[in-house]
């Protein structure tokens, strides 16, 4: 291990494994030895499965709406009484009870979603009637055809008509559908879980004294674990010590990931890697993006395990690329894209062919010859430690492997990954 150790340490990363490769890698490491990464269910109340993803397809258990229903506020009646009627040569009919059947001859008053009476098969506008109050007559000045301004049973929804598959990930609007549908319950896919283990011997939860750094890097992992829809245990801070690191690591293989942040490059304090294979294998160690590329990706016992790198945004960008599309993919779902928004570049991003670039930027609104648009500036503190560099930025722009920059002037798509689960 030693041997390994200082070869590592004095190679450094001459080869960088591209990201799409890395990613692939590492998503089908971590379902190989799952025959269905859905396969752990669990039922929940129908008010506690937004974001959730279903486990079974899903059918209509009954139609919506599931009587006949007025679509307007106006009267019921059989449309052949009204045949001929127009507003110079009204037809007049009897006001009836409202509880009580249209006869012929006959209109009920109803309202906008109420149920259509027996015998009636039409609903006339009350914009189209002029009620005769005194004498309990309607005049009614418009015909109506047999189903107008009916809304007749299933129109919505069909009873047994197919609603969702398996994997879909519920919104809010689905959960009112399905309650209008008869569901109480839903079948769906548990949650990963994920262990966020902070490494680092100068890492503190408090006031920090000089060479001590606050701890926000699993803070920050462990809040967008669970914003991507899988449950977080945020430990306590580890420190550079390859015994220490080894059972914390091996304490959370009863998670689904298992996440480190820090001690993933070839410093002397970097033991991760060789934590990692000590204990199962390294899959990847050092790969083409930036900022970021000492992240290292690893099985330990089928779990996976990512160690991120300690620069808070480095950190950020390699969650985003590699344990959101694991997470995903151990729940049977692919990662949706990010939002983007189309923005003219206000000055040269670089970048190197080979390297994925992610750059951060600040989005300005300006009023375009075809109306608003949007201009995109790189923001000036750039480097992977800024933390606030991302937290201020409204998106970044992701230079591919294969150019050699972005000139200013050309636009380019911001992608606002924060704000999608």
């Amino acid at each position: 291990m030693e041997g390994a150790d200082s070869e590592r340490k004095e190679a450094g990363f001459k080869e960088q494994t591209p990201v799409d490769e890395a990613r692939r890698i590492l998503t089908e490491a971590a379902v190989e030895n799952v025959d269905d990464p859905s396969t752990g269910t669990e039922t929940v109340p129908l008010a506690r499965a937004d974001g959730r993803v279903l486990a079974a397809p899903i059918t209509a258990a009954r139609n919506v709406p599931h009587y006949q229903r007025a679509a307007m506020d106006g009267y019921a009646v059989r449309a052949g009484d009204t045949f001929g009627a127009s507003d110079r040569s009204p037809e007049v009919l009897r006001i009836g009870d409202r509880d009580g059947a249209v006869g012929p001859e006959t209109a009920v008053r109803v309202h906008t979603g109420s149920a259509l009476p027996d015998g009636a098969d039409a609903v006339v506008m009350i914009e189209h009637v002029e009620e005769l109050a005194d004498v309990g007559e309607l005049e009614v000045g418009d015909a109506v055809a047999e189903g107008e301004n009916v809304a007749p049973i299933g129109e919505d929804v069909a009873e047994g008509e197919g609603l969702y598959e398996a994997g879909h990930r519920l919104r809010p609007s689905d959960l009112g559908l399905l309650r209008s549908v008869g569901y109480g319950r839903l079948e769906v896919a548990q949650r990963p879980t994920v262990g966020v283990i902070p490494t680092g011997e100068e890492l503190v939860d408090g006031e920090p004294g000089p060479g001590e750094v606050i701890e926000t890097n699993g803070l920050t992992v462990s809040r967008m674990v669970e914003r991507w829809g899988a449950d977080a245990t945020y430990r306590d801070v580890v420190t550079d010590d390859a015994d220490s690191l080894r059972v914390a690591i091996q304490r959370d293989l009863t998670k689904d990931v298992v996440v480190t942040t820090g001690g993933s490059s070839v410093g002397e304090r970097d033991l991760l890697p060789e934590v990692i294979d000590d204990l199962g294998e390294v899959l990847v160690h050092g790969v083409g993006l930036k900022p970021g590329h000492p992240v290292c990706l690893g099985i330990v016992e089928d779990t996976p395990v990512l160690a991120l790198p300690g620069y808070p945004v480095a950190c950020i960008v390699n969650a985003v690329q590699f344990l959101r599309p694991t997470l995903r993919r151990l729940e049977g779902t692919t990662p949706d894209p990010h939002p983007t928004t189309p923005a003219v570049l206000e000055r040269k991003i670089p970048s190197e062919p080979g390297t994925r670039t992610f750059a951060r930027v600040q989005l300005e609104e300006r009023e375009g010859e075809d109306g608003p648009e949007f201009a995109a500036t790189p923001t000036r503190a750039s480097g992977s430690g800024v933390l606030s560099s991302v937290a201020l930025a409204d998106g970044w722009v992701v230079v591919d492997d294969g150019l050699e920059g972005v000139p200013a002037g050309e636009t380019v798509a911001v992608q606002d990954w924060e704000s999608h689960p």
